[in-house]
Parts: C-alpha cells; structure tokens; sequence
C-alpha cells in the first residue's frame, strides 16, 4: 500500500472499550526521536538558555507553594493573637515573593519566545532537507503518489513538529523539571504525605499508560488519510473542468465523502483517547487533594509525629495547606504531560512520515562519462575546454569521444512492474542527425522509449548505447543535459516569459532567449503580451492558450540547443494553422540534430528519416513514409483513415 492509500474501517465493528484494533503497520519510524533531536542540537545555545529559564520559572513555581506554609505560620498564625498587629513583616515577605514571580514570569516569556524561534529554523532546516532530497529521488517515486500526498509533508505534517517544539517539549520538560522541585519540597514538609502522592501517582501513570498507548497508531493513520485527503483534493482542483464536462461532480462528492469519512473517523478515534487523559488525571488529581487533607488533618488532630528530611516535626496547619498546595503543582504536571500528549503523537507520526521521505532512496547514479565542451586544436585533436564552443565530447577517464547524437537500442525490454513487460525486444538505431518518428496507439510504449533514454527508468534486458557507450555509464545530469524534450504537457513557472524561456539554459543572454523564441516562432505573440518577455506568468500560464504555451516550451528547448531532440506530441496542442506557422521551425530547430519524435498527427513526421509503428510494446513495421505506403500494412491504415489511432 502507498503511503497515500488508506483503508477504510467498515462502520459497526469495533472490539474492546468501544475501539477498533489499531491497525497493522502504523507505527512510529524507529529512532524518530533521536532523529529530531538531532535537528535541536544544532540550536544548543539557545537551548541551554531555554532549559535556564525552565529552572527560574519551575523554582518560581515550588516557592511559592513553600511560601505559603511560611506566610501562615511566621506570618498570619502571630498576627491573630496580637492586640496590635504589625503588618511590616507581612508586607515584605509579600513584595520578596512578588519578585520571585515576576522572575518566573519573565523567564516564562523568555523561553516561550526562544523555542518559537528554534521550532521555526528546525522547521526550515527539515523543509531544505526535504526539498533537496525531493530532487534526488526518481520520477518513479512522482509517478506512484498524488501531489497532495507529497505536499502533505510540507504543511500538515510540518505543522505538527512545530506545534511540539515551540510547545509541547517545553512544557514536558518543564514538567519534568518541577515535578523534581517539588518532590523535593514535599519531602521536606512530610515523608507521610509524600508516600501517599507517590502511590496515587503509580496508579495515575498505569491509567494514563493504558489509554495512551492505544493512541499512537491511530494517529499515525490520521496523517495518512489527511495525506489521502489532500492528494484527492488537488486532483479535483487541477481537474475540475473535467468534473464540469462530464458531469462528474456527484460522483466526486460521494468519493470525496468516503474519503472525508475515513478522516473523520480515525482522527475521533485517535483525539477521543488522547482528549479523555486530562479530565481523567485531572479527576484523580482532586481525589488525591481530598485524601491528602482527610490525612494531614487526622494526622495533626491525632498529634502523630511527622517526618521529614529536615527531621522530626509537629504537623501544623501551614505544612498541611503548604503541602496540599505542592500535591496539586505535582499532579497537575502529570496532567500537562497526558494533555500535551495528543500533539507529541501527531508530532511523532508527522515526523515519522517526514523522515520515510528523507530515507527513500535517491536515484542511482553510477556513471563516470560527462559530457564536456571541446574544441579542435592545430594538430587536429579534440580538447576539452571551459567555453561553450558548440561541439561536445564524452570525457571517459582521460579519453575524449567526439559526441554526434547516435542513440542504439539493441533487443530492450522493460517493465514498469517485475511482473509485466511493456516493451518487448525493442530495437531502434538512430543515426546522427536522422529523424526518427514513433507512430503508435495509446499505450503503445513510445513514451516510456523516450523515458527509457532519458533514464527515468532502466531498462530491464537488453542495451542502450550513446555514441557507442552504454547509458548507464553515462552520468544522468550529463546525459539529461544533452538531450532537449518537448513534452506534450507544459509547465510554465511563475515568472517572466524571459525566465520560462531561460529555463532552458540559465545562463543564456536575452538575445539568446529571443533568438530561440523566433526559431519556434512564439517571438510574435510574445511581443504582443502586455510586457512582452516582461509578463509575468502565473498559474502555469493560465492566461495564454495552450498552443502559446506549447510555444514556449519548445523555445526553452530550442535555447537548450541541445544535439537531440525528443519531442513528446510536441504539436499536440496547437491548431493546425499555427501548426503550419511552427513546422517551420521546428525544422529549423531539428536541423543537424538526432531527433525522436512521437507525434499522433502523420502530417508532422512524413519527412522522417525513419518511422517506427509500434502496437502493443513492439515495433510492427519500420521505414520511411514512402517505404510505408508502399507495404500498405499499419502505416497505410492510418495514413489512409482505413485504422485510427486509439
């Protein structure tokens, strides 16, 4: 199952307590912990200071509660039985217990802020980390999930991360740390008293234990199904026109509910049992108030000894309200902890679904031949050079091969599952500067060819040689960098025409870019643009038609100037008189270059070198357009309308 898929728990089943069984599979990634720790150690400084500023505001917190049995046995308990009462002392023990909270206050704010900042540049730390690794990854890895599903990592599961370090780990720590301070104060007012919390306290953990352990799955399969959700969503938006023509928006909604539905009921399941902890410790925690003054009040009635680490004492009024006080800062750290506990979960499971990303494995890469600029000296020998000459070279260790734009597929076979093939005993040769076209139905393999060049995909039998040396010896940035595609759908990017065109070459000149834009003659329309090359594109160039972004795309190509072209139904999307306007240059563009064109359109690939019918993953008939008509097989079918394309 993808990480995008879910699977619905049918209505009606549940087992034990009212849940159903925490589903196979959806546990925390091992070592997540460790792994985000990791990230927080590179803001050590800062943590240093946030963990200072806990210490004051913890200590802040237990001196107030020791304050109190001071204040009413120095302070309150004299003042009662003197005729005239001096409130001097009192006043001055108040204003000094005063600074110690603005103290604590201070360095609450302190720590509050700080760890606002650390969760933020951890979260960009994470964000850089994982948009570099999403440019490592293959395209199989785009291809197999929704975009929903991978923008998921950037917001939702983000989110959860820095609701836990700008919140939840501060306040666990701070919990940890005044749960010490006053176990330690309670020690010294009672060892009675302090038994008694620490007994009701095991039986408070063995509750909280048993529920929130049921917890963590189910708020793991809530960040899948929000993934799940999201995916689903983007494809309805990016389709919508075609939910509109086909009528399709009940079908959507019904499928959207479903999915809906499954959110729903996981995320019930998953904050149900993390909701109830709080009200549950804080019940206990009140249960344990009354038992402790029932106690301490017998205790001190009784006249029974009370023990402490400071020694031998009399139970007083003071130490059973001081006392009270401290049971209730000591309980409700507990009830912190079991409260935070529903954002650590969803941090965790979003963690872990970050770090499945960050563990894929990048795209191999094994090859050792680059592709260098070159030129040729006085003796006649090619030489490698840093300017761009026009003549290229494989530089294989110390040897230089001249580059021409010869691509052999020898017998390849290839699937994109182990269990079926899609291309069967492939066998192409294309010489330098041939046109080679790719004639087939829908389904044929004539894409998954040109994939198979490009090395999205490797081949699974069989050879794939580029002037005479094996692809996969080749480094994929080098070959990717000699090859120019013009894909049937364009994507432009929000910017200038300028840098949609420059995308081809990021260095290239203006005039470059222009001289580019006239040989795939879209310079007309863009000077017609508002700003010319100066508009700016947005929404994948929502505001052009689809022939002027098809134009644009195959300038950026033209400015690559690349020695072979693979153009994808380049002129799919473009009517047949602009199609007539931009033949010619693509002609011009295709001049001297190795080219591979898939085209559905035969008007466009008659004046090919070679034209390859495919049917079914295999080539049924091969040669050029003459050649073709003559056999009067596939080709002569399609060409003569007597068998349409699919």
């Amino acid at each position: 199952m993808s990480s995008n898929e879910t699977r619905r728990m049918p209505m009606g089943k549940r087992h034990g307590r009212g849940f159903a069984p925490l589903p196979k599979g959806q546990k925390f990634k091992p070592g997540t912990i460790k792994r985000l720790l990791s990230y927080l150690k590179r803001y050590k400084v800062r943590l240093i200071l946030v963990v200072i500023c806990i210490l004051i505001s913890s200590a802040a917190g237990v001196a107030s509660s020791l304050f109190l049995q001071t204040l009413i046995d120095d302070y309150i308990t004299p003042l009662l039985i003197e005729a005239v009462p001096d409130f001097g002392g009192l006043l001055k023990a108040i204003m000094s217990i005063a600074a110690v909270f603005a103290g604590g206050i201070l360095a609450s704010l302190f720590y509050a802020r700080t760890m606002a900042i650390v969760a933020q540049s951890t979260l960009k730390d994470i964000r850089d980390e994982m948009f570099t690794k999403m440019q490592q990854l293959p395209v199989k890895y785009f291809d197999t999930r929704t975009h929903g599903d991978i923008m998921s990592y950037y917001t939702n599961d983000a989110d959860t991360l820095r609701q836990m370090i700008s919140q939840s780990l501060p306040n666990l720590f701070s919990s940890v740390v005044s749960m010490t301070a006053v176990f330690i104060s309670m020690l010294h007012l009672s060892i009675w008293l302090t038994l008694i919390v620490l007994a009701f306290t095991g039986l408070i953990l063995v509750v909280i234990k048993a529920i929130a352990s049921r917890s963590g799955g189910y708020f793991m399969k809530q960040q899948r199904s929000i993934a799940d959700v999201n995916g689903y969503i983007e494809e309805m938006v990016n389709g919508q026109k075609v939910v509109k023509v086909f009528c399709y928006e009940e079908k959507a909604k019904a499928r959207f509910k479903e999915k809906n539905e499954n959110l729903r009921e996981t995320t019930a399941m998953a904050n149900t049992l993390a909701n109830v902890l709080m009200p549950v410790t804080g019940g206990m925690g009140y249960l344990l108030y009354v038992i402790i003054a029932v106690v301490g009040g017998a205790m001190g009635i009784a006249g029974i000894s009370n023990f402490s680490i400071g020694g031998q004492a009399t139970m007083t009024l003071g130490t059973i309200a001081s006392f009270l006080t401290l049971s209730r800062n000591f309980v409700n750290p507990i009830a912190q902890v079991s409260q935070q506990l529903n954002s650590v979960i969803m941090a965790m499971a979003g963690a872990s679904r970050i770090f499945e990303l960050l563990d894929e494995q990048p795209e191999e890469d094994h090859g050792s031949v680059t592709l260098v600029n070159a030129h040729v000296s006085e003796t006649g020998e090619l030489e490698e050079c840093e300017e761009r000459t026009g003549v290229w070279a494989w530089k294989d260790g110390g040897k230089l091969i001249p580059m021409h734009g010869k691509i052999n597929l020898k017998e390849v076979d290839f699937g994109y599952n182990d269990d079926e093939l899609v291309l069967h005993d492939i066998t192409i040769y294309a010489e330098p500067g041939q046109k080679v076209a790719l004639v087939g139905a829908t389904g044929a393999g004539k894409t998954t060819i040109t994939n198979l060049i490009n090395r999205f995909y490797d081949i699974d039998d069989g050879k794939i040689q580029y002037d005479g040396i094996n692809i996969n010896r080749i480094k994929k940035f080098d070959l990717r960098r000699s090859l120019g595609v013009v894909l049937q759908d364009v994507n432009l990017f929000t910017g200038t025409v300028m840098d949609n065109i420059r995308y081809g070459k990021l260095n290239a000149t203006d005039e470059e870019c222009i001289a580019a834009a006239k040989l795939a003659n879209a310079d007309g329309f863009i000077r017609m643009l508002p700003d010319g090359y100066d508009t700016i594109l947005e929404g994948d160039g929502s505001g052009l038609s689809q022939g002027q972004r098809q134009l644009i795309s195959i300038a950026r190509a033209a400015v690559a100037d690349p020695p072979v072209m693979i153009l994808d139904e380049a002129t799919s999307s473009i009517d047949t008189r602009t199609e007539s306007i931009v033949q010619k240059g693509m002609d011009n563009l295709m001049h001297g270059r190795t080219v591979f064109v898939i085209a559905h359109r035969l008007s466009t690939i008659q004046n090919a070198d070679v034209i390859m019918v495919m049917d079914k993953g295999r080539i049924i008939e091969r040669g050029n357009h003459e050649h073709l008509l003559e056999e009067k097989g596939r080709y002569y079918q399609l060409y003569t309308g007597a068998f349409e394309l699919e």
